[in-house]
């Protein structure tokens, strides 16, 4: 025990201070979007046909929608007169699926905290029951890092329960295939109301890469109602822990 003890002392504070101190993301991480259409030359359209996802339109004015976007670097390398750039700031979350489209000069839009009614049944404890709908694990894993020391998402009451029955909240992950599809209704179901749904990751907002698939539903979006959307492929835990705070009313 003594040594466990000295271990400790020498270690020191492991734990993000995250939200008192902003933190960047690291640099081989993309984070919020920046567009300018007024480095594009006429009828230039590289970036939109270098996505393989669609997540690009450009009808005058560049748009780029965070739900279908995995955030990999096609679209700013096949754009020669930097109209595309990432920056490192984590804050990607929004409470609606079109709050997740960014328009070219509109005004940034974050999640916000959930309503008065639920933040005073969850905002000082929450629990979810999370459901890998068909995931590859990366949205999982990130998650799981919350856990740890680094992060400790404990401390801001929010934990992760194995029974839908102790939860408050769905967590979902993956893109919804047709082989979990019912397992996912059913933990909706034994979820007791009020509940809230989170959706991590692209997959589980709009399919990401199987998106069209006939095996997957595309995502949560007309499955169940959302309360959070968390986009990335997979979601930085910084993004993810940012998304969890706005929607508990703590940032």
């Amino acid at each position: 025990m003594i040594r466990a003890i000295l271990a400790r002392i020498k270690q020191g504070h492991r734990t993000m201070d995250y939200p008192a101190v902003p933190i960047p993301l690291p640099p081989r991480f993309r984070g919020y979007p920046h567009l300018d259409s007024s480095r594009c030359p006429e009828g230039c359209r590289a970036c939109v046909d270098a996505c393989p996802f669609g997540a690009i339109t450009r009808e005058g004015h560049l748009r780029l929608d965070m739900g279908k976007c995995l955030f990999c670097p096609e679209c700013s390398q096949a754009c020669p007169h930097g109209a595309i750039a990432f920056g490192d700031d984590a804050r990607l979350s929004a409470n609606r699926r079109d709050e997740l489209v960014i328009d070219e000069g509109a005004e940034r839009r974050m999640a916000g905290a959930m309503g008065k009614e639920l933040l005073s049944l969850f905002g000082r404890s929450i629990k979810f029951r999370e459901v890998s709908a068909g995931g590859c694990n990366a949205c999982e894993a990130d998650t799981n890092v919350l856990s740890t020391v680094g992060w400790d998402l404990g401390r801001f009451g929010i934990q992760f329960v194995a029974s839908p029955r102790h939860a408050d909240g769905l967590w979902i992950t993956g893109p919804v295939s047709l082989n979990m599809k019912e397992a996912l209704m059913k933990t909706w179901e034994a979820i007791p109301a009020p509940k809230i749904v989170v959706a991590c990751g692209a997959c589980a907002i709009g399919g990401g890469p199987f998106a069209g698939s006939p095996e997957a539903c595309g995502g949560i979006d007309g499955l169940l109602p959302v309360d959070l959307y968390i986009p990335g492929c997979p979601p930085h835990p910084l993004t993810i822990l940012d998304g969890l705070l706005r929607l508990l009313g703590k940032i």
